[in-house]
């Protein structure tokens, strides 16, 4: 796995190097380089919230030489890109597919940001590998500094959620049972329960069912059941 590290070159809000801290505490970062940024002070560290100690601990430089030295890979990331071949330095990866191509590699990348207003400029895009870019609508396809960063920073994280266990194929069909048994025991129209069943069958086949859904489920419709039972009962 890459180790990654976030370049800001030139930022002129301190709001946006906190927030873009506290990103890089969500995706488990923690190397920051500013590039000659503008001072630091009460806001950066409100934005950063659990990421002031990467705030602490981020390496000032004068030059993007400087915050590029030791690394492998420099990926410039901009808004403005084009779709031909002739302006190359324009012609962007999109976020995804280089956090694909990268995924397996065991040296340095370095990600740079620009400047709020301007991005990086050419001749610092010069200095890149790779452009990488956020896919936008058209009509405006300039992301917020912090808001560009985070985009990148999960891309590159690639996490994947805990997923829960299915239910069974065999609890899946005690709970069809179980609906039949509703519908009978609350008098539901007999030539309406088979397309019912059907329908109850779809809505679970595309909810995808938890085995702890599934148990909730059940245990309502078992509930039902016996109530109406026991109200039927003579006294």
């Amino acid at each position: 796995m890459p180790h990654i590290r976030i370049v800001l070159v030139g930022p002129k809000f301190e709001g946006n190097i906190g927030a873009v801290c506290r990103s890089m505490t969500n995706f488990g970062l923690d190397d920051l380089v500013l590039v000659n940024p503008c001072s630091i002070g009460i806001e950066a560290y409100r934005r950063a919230k659990h990421g002031s100690d990467i705030l602490d601990n981020a390496r000032v430089v004068e030059t993007i030489r400087e915050a590029i030295e030791d690394c492998t890979i420099v990926a410039g990331t901009s808004g403005v890109t084009t779709c031909g071949d002739k302006n190359f330095n324009r012609v962007p990866l999109p976020a995804r597919e280089f956090a694909s191509r990268v995924k397996d590699f065991e040296g340095n990348i370095a990600i740079l940001f620009g400047r709020e207003d301007v991005g990086l400029v050419q001749s610092e895009l010069e200095k890149c590998d790779v452009l990488v870019s956020v896919p936008t609508d058209e009509r405006y396809p300039i992301l917020n500094l912090s808001h560009a960063a985070t985009i990148v920073m999960y891309e590159l994280f690639g996490g994947e959620l805990h997923e829960p266990i299915p239910a069974s194929i065999e609890d899946k069909e005690r709970m069809f049972d179980m609906f039949e048994q509703l519908m009978e025991a609350g008098d539901y129209p007999e030539q309406r329960r088979k397309d019912t069943a059907v329908m109850f069958r779809r809505i679970l086949g595309r909810a995808v069912l938890s085995n702890n859904e599934f148990r909730v489920l059940m245990g309502v419709f078992n509930d039902a059941v016996k109530t109406i039972h026991n109200k039927r009962r003579p006294l």
